[in-house]
């Protein structure tokens, strides 16, 4: 990418908000890696001039650098002026978008970057906006020969990434994948800020039209190859991991199905089926939960149980998601493992009717997901479209991050910033 030809390699747009204000951060801290060959010539971007400064100082201060406030750029804008998103994609190589929830403030900044030749990342978890995005502007990006890459956070780095590891860490044909996630608090418990809840909220409360879209859209089935995975119980028992699971909800069933497509359509490589989980320890926690989620679903289809549902996000959601967000206690006593199940077949038998023969264990391990792990992936997502150029796919367009990154040193970035892919066991059945 024509990185010479712009003043920033990277623009965090909307640094001042809850997360904006980590991946700021985050980008300070590689721009002043030890180890950096190169300049990382980067702005903030936002409404508030004053804001962003604060947020700019307040990095200065945690990373010890009191010349990081002159050292980067400040970039004026608004989502609701077209013309000033413009301004800020024609400075930027790369924007890294941090302004959500995105099904009503994403568009705009996809649009602006795709007719000003900038490519854009994400660290969206909302489906609807996700495949809408593909949809509208995959052939326009194409066009432009930039690249627009959406849930490049926790939502879903780990777990798009973790499949195409598990399948490249396999001796044979990787078939099916469960992934099992299991957070880790400290003794401060832990916390979400409630803009991920608000997230949450508008997603389930419009699920009728991520239905809609899917069907419009009327995408052929990829094939199944190998035996069918069998879907679990809405409370189902990991022996393996000796703990309780439910269904993830998250976006990551939908990205990874949507990376596995593009692999198999693309670049003609197996599809790899997939369901995701998250683990819940005892069975207190299973029903602890099964009644939050009971309330949640409940006042979530109605507009004054939405409206309750945002009002009082701590109360609703039994104390994990707050208006002020974790705190610092929380974020560093917090991380997560994502661990894979794989089954699958040796080189050169055939997928046909026999039972899978080859199963594989994997995990991704992290820190604090929300503000740590996040910033961490983003940043190391638009160093990978800074400098693996060559090894991302030919033509620009809107892609998943398995899709955009598979054949990429993004999986290797990652481990090297603390979020680690390993092989717990591999076997012959």
């Amino acid at each position: 990418m024509a990185t010479e030809q712009r003043p920033f390699h990277l623009v965090v747009f909307g640094a001042s908000g809850f997360t904006g204000q980590f991946v700021t951060e985050e980008v300070a801290r590689e721009q002043g890696a030890p180890d950096r060959s190169s300049p990382l010539p980067w702005a903030v971007a936002g409404r508030s001039r004053e804001k962003l400064q604060r947020v700019l100082e307040k990095a200065a201060l945690k990373l010890g650098r009191p010349t990081l406030p002159s050292e980067v750029g400040v970039i004026i804008c608004d989502i609701t002026n077209p013309a000033s998103l413009d301004e800020m994609a024609k400075q930027a190589t790369v924007v890294l978008n941090c302004v959500g929830p995105y099904r009503f403030y994403g568009e705009p900044v996809v649009k602006a970057c795709v007719e000003n030749g900038t490519s854009c990342i994400d660290i969206c978890g909302e489906p609807e906006f996700l495949e809408l995005m593909y949809l509208k502007y995959h052939e326009k990006a194409a066009e432009k020969g930039v690249y627009i890459i959406g849930s490049s956070g926790f939502d879903s780095i780990p777990a798009d990434l973790g499949v195409i590891y598990t399948r490249n860490q396999m001796n044979g044909t990787l078939t099916a994948v469960e992934s099992f996630l299991t957070v880790h608090s400290g003794p401060e418990g832990l916390c979400i800020h409630d803009g991920t809840w608000k997230s949450a909220i508008y997603g389930f409360g419009a699920r009728s039209n991520l239905r809609k879209l899917r069907s419009a859209s009327n995408l052929k089935p990829v094939p199944l190859i190998g035996t069918k995975l069998k879907k679990r119980w809405p409370v189902s028992y990991c022996r393996e991991l000796n703990t309780y699971s439910i269904p993830f909800l998250g976006s990551d069933m939908s990205v990874v199905k949507r990376t596995q497509r593009y692999l198999y359509e693309v670049l003609e490589e197996s599809p790899v089926q997939y369901a995701a989980y998250i683990t819940m320890g005892g069975i207190t926690s299973v029903i602890k939960l099964m009644f939050a989620g009971l309330f949640f679903l409940f006042f979530v289809r109605f507009g004054i149980g939405r409206h309750l549902l945002i009002k009082f996000p701590w109360l609703f959601s039994f104390g994990y998601f707050s208006k002020q967000g974790p705190t610092q206690k929380q974020m560093d006593g917090s991380s997560f493992t994502l661990t894979f199940f794989g089954q699958g077949y040796k080189q050169g038998l055939s997928t046909d009717k026999l039972k899978p023969n080859i199963r594989i264990c994997t995990q991704v391990k992290g820190p604090e997901a929300g503000y740590v792990a996040t910033p961490i992936a983003m940043v190391q997502a638009a160093m990978t479209l800074l400098n693996d150029v060559s090894d991302l796919p030919k033509a620009g367009g809107v892609f998943t991050p398995g899709a955009a990154f598979s054949k990429t040193k993004l999986i290797d970035r990652l481990s090297q910033h603390g979020i680690e892919f390993s092989v717990i066991s591999s076997s012959e059945v």
